[in-house]
């Protein structure tokens, strides 16, 4: 553990790298331009909720810095920025390109910088060549992320593989060193920086394609008197496809994530009249208004009605409401006069200052019960799974956009996708 380690940008993807490595025992420097940031991560405060952080981060081989200069000794630097986007999921790469900027003048001889940010195809060759312009000992590799909010870090520690990008021996020869420490040899996948890109965006626009087709069948099914989980089930059953498939109903996608690869893929599209990957992404869009005419078909006329919101976070396991689907699903009901109780188990209210909210929050599932008659859950949080719903009293209606609860209860009309 000789090699020393820091980390560029903490936000949910930077505090998981950093954490991870600390906890294989390198020392780990943590850098990020807001000192605000860095004031709360020295007292244990993080960014954004996720299991095992808050715990790890208190570790002593780490260090958080707001000086660029204490990041000069390390060996390898992790680029580790959520890179922005836009309401439309267009990426913002400023940011990415100031962090190279400010890293190639003060990095020693021979230091990797590897990305781990979302890289739109062909960021990363540029990247490197601003490096090589200040020092041709430096280089870069990309190495994309593989998380999954709420289990960020075992996802992290624990890879079924690593992409790795590089356009030089030496630098894969040293990322394979470094990375040997997470993933045996063999499930290292070592191919250029462009091909590395390509992959992450193929792996996201993939899911997005799974997404967006199990929603459509759902809907088909639910028209012509089939169940969806028994379709989803037989489809699994072909081991062409298999049991890991991503084959979920529910509300699609948000977040941001899949959106963006999705957009990057969408404006190399060479067919210009089929355009596979902006169809996939206008498909999601359009998901948010068929589920609320669900929730209408389910429960009436909804103006006036006080309907309780089950999960306000964009899926389980993470605190933020950025780009959450569920929010912009309750807006729509609001707009249609519905007056809504939310509860999430989660969720950061501080997001509040940069979304237009329209319901009354409450502190647990019970509240929600005492306050409605209708129920709608938007994100599958666990704590609603194993909630004894078999002791409620009172006539309620439950509609589950995420189709994955089991309630057998003469008081409760559950309704599924």
């Amino acid at each position: 553990m000789d090699k020393k380690i820091g980390v560029f940008g903490l936000w949910h993807l930077g505090c998981t790298i950093l954490a991870s490595w600390s906890k294989l025992g390198y020392n780990v420097i943590g850098y990020d331009y807001e000192y605000l940031t860095i004031d709360k991560l020295k007292k244990g405060i993080t960014p954004i909720f996720e299991p095992q952080l808050e715990e790890i981060i208190k570790n002593k081989n780490i260090t958080f810095t707001n000086n660029q200069n204490d990041l000069s000794e390390c060996d390898f630097i992790f680029l580790a920025y959520d890179t922005p986007i836009d309401d439309q999921d267009n990426s913002d790469l400023t940011l990415l390109n100031k962090a190279i900027d400010d890293l190639s003048k003060i990095l020693k001889d021979n230091t990797i910088v590897i990305i781990s940010s979302q890289a739109p195809i062909g960021l990363c060759s540029n990247l490197r060549n601003k490096l090589k312009k200040y020092n041709t000992t430096l280089d870069l590799a990309y190495s994309p992320e593989n998380l999954r909010l709420g289990e960020s870090i075992n996802c992290y520690l624990n890879p079924d593989r690593i992409i790795l990008g590089t356009n030089e021996s030496k630098t894969e020869k040293k990322c394979i060193e470094l990375f040997n420490t997470l993933c045996i040899l063999k499930n290292i996948l070592c191919m250029t920086l462009e091909s590395a890109e390509i992959v992450k965006h193929g792996i996201n626009s993939f899911l997005a394609l799974s997404i967006v087709f199990t929603n459509n069948l759902a809907d088909i099914c639910s028209e012509n008197n089939a169940n969806i989980n028994d379709v989803i089930k037989g489809i699994k059953s072909d081991s062409r496809i298999g049991n890991k498939a991503y084959l979920s109903p529910g509300i699609g996608f948000s977040g941001g994530t899949l959106g963006r690869d999705l957009k990057v893929l969408k404006n190399f599209e060479t067919n210009k009249n089929y355009k596979l990957f902006d169809t996939i992404y206008n498909l999601n869009s359009e998901r948010k208004y068929i589920i609320v005419k669900k929730i209408e078909k389910a429960f009436g006329k909804i103006k006036d009605k006080k309907i309780g919101i089950l999960g306000l976070t964009y899926k389980p396991g993470t605190s933020t409401l950025r780009r959450s689907l569920p929010i912009e699903i309750c807006n729509l009901l609001y707009d249609n006069g519905a007056k809504l109780f939310a509860y999430d188990p989660k969720a950061d209210y501080t997001d509040f200052i940069t979304i237009n909210t329209n319901f009354n929050v409450l502190n647990s599932i019970d509240d929600i019960i005492k306050n409605v008659n209708y129920i709608v859950i938007l994100t599958e949080w666990n704590d609603f799974k194993i909630y004894d719903w078999s002791s409620v009293k009172k006539n309620l209606t439950i509609f589950d956009a995420k189709n994955f609860l089991n309630i057998n209860n003469p008081k409760i009309k559950y309704i599924s996708l």
